[in-house]
């Protein structure tokens, strides 16, 4: 099913209004560029809430070369929740329901950097993988993705998030 939102429809990633991510503000305007909106408007900003100076050198360095980790991928703007974790999910009726969303349209494979916190089992990859099949450089784009949202975490709860922040950045840096 194509994107409803027409802008998305034609290509852009983003939301139509900014939201937020937990309490943190997520800007969400428009791109024609997957990276480039990923980079500003979720990386960048949360390395500048973070005021780290350690982690903005090298999100700097990751952010300068960020369009590496997608070479050759097709990326093409999927609603996603934002912020899908296992405290995020429920049963209402017997039937499956998420809330809590932080929606915007980007790439589907960015909807899993929380997986970390929500549980997904083999059983669930697998049969994720089976309808949307693993692109070359998944791993590293999910260790991008899951860095947004550590960054995100030490930004709402503090200092006990840095350390996973800083070995995710020294691991891709060290990749380019």
């Amino acid at each position: 099913m194509p994107p409803q939102d027409p802008k998305a429809a034609s290509g852009q990633f983003g939301f139509a209004v900014d939201n937020t991510i937990g309490g943190t503000p997520q800007p969400n305007g428009w791109s024609d560029d997957w990276v480039a909106f990923f980079r500003d408007r979720r990386l960048q900003h949360q390395l500048r809430l973070a005021g780290n100076a350690d982690l903005s050198r090298m999100g700097d360095t990751l952010c300068a070369k960020l369009d590496q980790f997608f070479a050759g991928v097709e990326i093409r703007p999927s609603v996603l929740h934002g912020d899908l974790w296992s405290g995020n999910i429920a049963a209402v009726d017997g039937q499956p329901c998420i809330f809590d969303p932080a929606t915007y349209y980007g790439h589907h494979e960015a909807e899993f950097g929380m997986s970390w916190c929500a549980g997904f089992g083999r059983q669930f990859w697998d049969a994720y993988f089976a309808i949307i099949p693993k692109a070359d450089g998944w791993e590293e784009r999910h260790e991008i993705y899951t860095l947004y949202h550590y960054l995100n975490h030490l930004n709402l709860f503090g200092g006990s998030y840095y350390t996973q922040c800083a070995q995710i950045l020294q691991r891709l840096t060290r990749k380019l």
